[in-house]
C-alpha cells in the first residue's frame, strides 16, 4: 500500500510539472506574463479566509508562511480560462531555520493537484493580475 501511495505520488508530481510544461509550451504564444499572482489563503485554526496579492519576485506573508511567485501565466481571453503560477513558500518560526514547506506549480482551475500541505494553512491560486498595458496620452 505504501508502495502504491509514493507511485502516486510521483505521478502526481509528474502530472503537475507536465501541466505546467504543457501550458507555458503550447501556449508559449499565447500565454501572457503577469505581474502579481492573487491568492487566497485559508487559516485552518481561526477559519479565516484572506485574498492577497504576491508580486512576482517579491515575498509575501501569510501568517507563518513566506510566498514568492516566480512566475505567474495566464491564458488570453479567448482561450478556456487558466491560470498557472509557480510558488516558492517558506515556514518562518522565531529561532528556527526557515522551512520549505512547497515548491512548484499551482494551477487555479485544479487547485488539489498540486497543492500546499501543512497543518494550519492552506494556500491556492485564483488569477494572475496582467501588467497594466500602456496607453498613449490623449491629446484632449
Amino acid at each position: 500500500m505504501i508502495r502504491f501511495l509514493s507511485q502516486l505520488g510521483a505521478g502526481v508530481t509528474r502530472l503537475a510539472v507536465g501541466a505546467g510544461l504543457a501550458l507555458a509550451a503550447a501556449g508559449s504564444a499565447a500565454a501572457q506574463g503577469g505581474e502579481a499572482a492573487i491568492l487566497q489563503g485559508l487559516n485552518k485554526v481561526t477559519a479565516r479566509i484572506s485574498t492577497f496579492e504576491a508580486p512576482v519576485g517579491q515575498v509575501v506573508r501569510f501568517g507563518t508562511l513566506e510566498i514568492t511567485v516566480r512566475t505567474c501565466l495566464k491564458r488570453p481571453p479567448e482561450e478556456p480560462p487558466e491560470s498557472a503560477v509557480f510558488l516558492d513558500i517558506r515556514e518562518i518560526r522565531p529561532n528556527e531555520m526557515p522551512q520549505p514547506r512547497f515548491r512548484g506549480w499551482m494551477f487555479a482551475s485544479s487547485p488539489a493537484l498540486s497543492a500546499l500541505e501543512h497543518p494550519v494553512y492552506d494556500v491556492w491560486v485564483i488569477d494572475c493580475k496582467a501588467a497594466p498595458t500602456s496607453q498613449a496620452p490623449s491629446s484632449e
